[in-house]
């Protein structure tokens, strides 16, 4: 689409909508000419206070803010453009001090900024943030989120000239800040995550992406700390203990945990975490838990809150998971859960999870190697309402390479099964034509088959609970209101099938 798209249709459009607040440019902008691409911009509403870039190029982020300016002068001389933007997101090749000066100086009213960035090379001293970058941060003072993430998609790339000592620079202006991310920093140790724990009073949500050097020193005396996180992510974050997170969990007010693929993290862990009586999503993709730790999931103070839990690629897990989880019907509120990539994990499990009647709108059961049709009967067929059978309540389905999985359990993606689905994802290359078929025959579906996730990724999204939009109307809805008739064979099907695991 970003072909199509060019200098001309953005002057259109800004120009055009002269109460503008928020845009979103989901396409690489860096296709427009630089000079023509900055100067239009000053078309841009007053009104505006929210944007978001798909991906641009350092260079023109500086030239966005400052098109007057001349080579020499680029980071010092700054213009009126988008006076009273609050919230920048970007995508960029590279995070520089040039640009993150720029951004700091000329958008005097910015409260919050996201910026990531996933090089293929290791940048030059021109092209990277440094030390001297972070202190230029917060210039005017009202920033409340902060996120700079160097991505490791394409290569394994750091913030290697950023240390303690930036990291106590820029903390140091940033007392007010409410929420920070960072990712990619290997050269910032333990000093200087407590730095930002002690100086930022106000911090109720921090993520570290590959906090290589980070330990359980960090969180020894947090209750010491008046901080309140309701919002923590730690990933891949492979020197952290159970005993780091004994020490979080002092913050009774934790709505929201990633610990995805720390390694070292097991059933202890889990046992204190278990203690969060307002914990809402957990995700624990990775850890060294078991069976047994699952079980304080299930009887612990979080079970009466828990929405969304991920144990995707947690080895050791095996069908009494579910048990763990599900024996009593604690875990009440559970919608969103991720089984992936458990090998252990048999169609016996989803059985049993089937037999729960817990109304759960999201499973990912991708790359599970002993699930297949039986387990999609069993979804087909369960029934959360013990009075009136209208199906599965999953919206959200995703068995993609799972190893049994063939043309039987086609037939029970039909309908009239799973009629509240939106998403499901399936391996296409095999039984292509039957998968083309199912895609036609559900157009209120969205049929993913080359392995492509589903839903946002809740590292990115942590105010909402919830990974997809389910707004949309979907079949059931279609046929109550008689929008759409289904068959009297789907319907004596539907009648049938809810008494097929009684």
């Amino acid at each position: 689409m970003g072909r199509t798209i060019d200098v001309l249709h953005l002057e259109e459009l800004l120009s055009g909508c002269t109460h503008l607040e928020t845009l979103i440019l989901m396409f690489d902008v860096s296709i427009f000419l630089h000079q023509n691409f900055a100067l239009v911009w000053a078309l841009a509403s007053w009104k505006l206070t929210s944007l978001e870039i798909g991906y641009i190029s350092s260079v023109m982020v500086a030239e966005l803010l400052s098109p007057a300016a001349g080579p020499s002068q680029s980071s010092n001389h700054c213009s009126t453009i988008l006076p009273n933007l609050q919230k920048l997101c970007l995508s960029v090749d590279y995070i520089t001090d040039i640009m993150v000066s720029t951004i700091s100086k000329c958008l005097a009213s910015l409260t919050h900024l996201d910026l990531r960035d996933s090089p293929i090379m290791e940048p030059r001293m021109a092209f990277d943030l440094t030390n001297n970058g972070l202190q230029q941060i917060n210039a005017h003072g009202k920033l409340k989120h902060l996120c700079l993430v160097r991505s490791q998609e394409i290569a394994p790339v750091y913030f290697k000239r950023v240390n303690d000592l930036g990291i106590l620079l820029m903390a140091d202006k940033c007392s007010a800040m409410e929420s920070i991310c960072l990712g990619g920093f290997c050269q910032v140790t333990d000093t200087g995550y407590k730095t930002i724990l002690h100086s930022c009073s106000r911090l109720c949500r921090l993520k570290v992406f590959y906090g290589t050097h980070l330990t359980d020193l960090v969180f020894h005396d947090i209750i010491a700390t008046s901080l309140s996180l309701t919002h923590v992510g730690l990933r891949w974050c492979n020197l952290l203990t159970n005993l780091a997170v004994a020490r979080l969990v002092s913050n009774g007010e934790l709505s929201v945990l990633d610990l995805r693929d720390c390694r070292n993290l097991g059933d202890d862990a889990l046992q204190a975490i278990s203690t969060l009586a307002k914990l809402r999503s957990l995700l624990m993709d990775g850890c060294d838990i078991s069976d047994v730790g699952l079980s304080y999931v299930g009887k612990g103070l979080m079970s009466r809150s828990l929405v969304s839990l991920s144990l995707r690629g947690c080895k050791r897990l095996t069908d009494r998971c579910i048990s763990s989880l599900f024996d009593g019907h604690t875990i009440l509120e559970l919608r969103e859960l991720d089984l992936s990539n458990l090998p252990n994990l048999s169609d016996a499990g989803v059985l049993l999870l089937a037999k729960s009647r817990i109304p759960i709108s999201a499973l990912r059961l991708r790359q599970c190697p002993l699930i297949g049709d039986t387990s999609v009967m069993a979804l087909a067929s369960m029934q959360i309402d013990e009075n009136v059978w209208h199906g599965s309540s999953l919206r959200l389905l995703d068995i993609y390479n799972c190893g049994g999985i063939t043309q039987l359990a086609f037939r029970w993606l039909k309908k009239p099964y799973f009629p509240r689905l939106k998403w499901l994802g399936v391996t296409g290359s095999v039984n292509r034509d039957v998968v083309d078929a199912l895609a036609r025959s559900r157009p209120y579906v969205h049929v993913a088959t080359r392995g492509e996730e589903l839903g946002t990724d809740q590292w990115d999204d942590l105010d909402g609970i919830y990974l997809q939009d389910y707004e949309e109307v979907d079949e059931l809805e279609q046929w109550l209101l008689g929008g759409d008739n289904m068959s009297d064979e789907e319907m004596e099907d539907g009648a049938d099938v809810a008494d097929l695991f009684e």
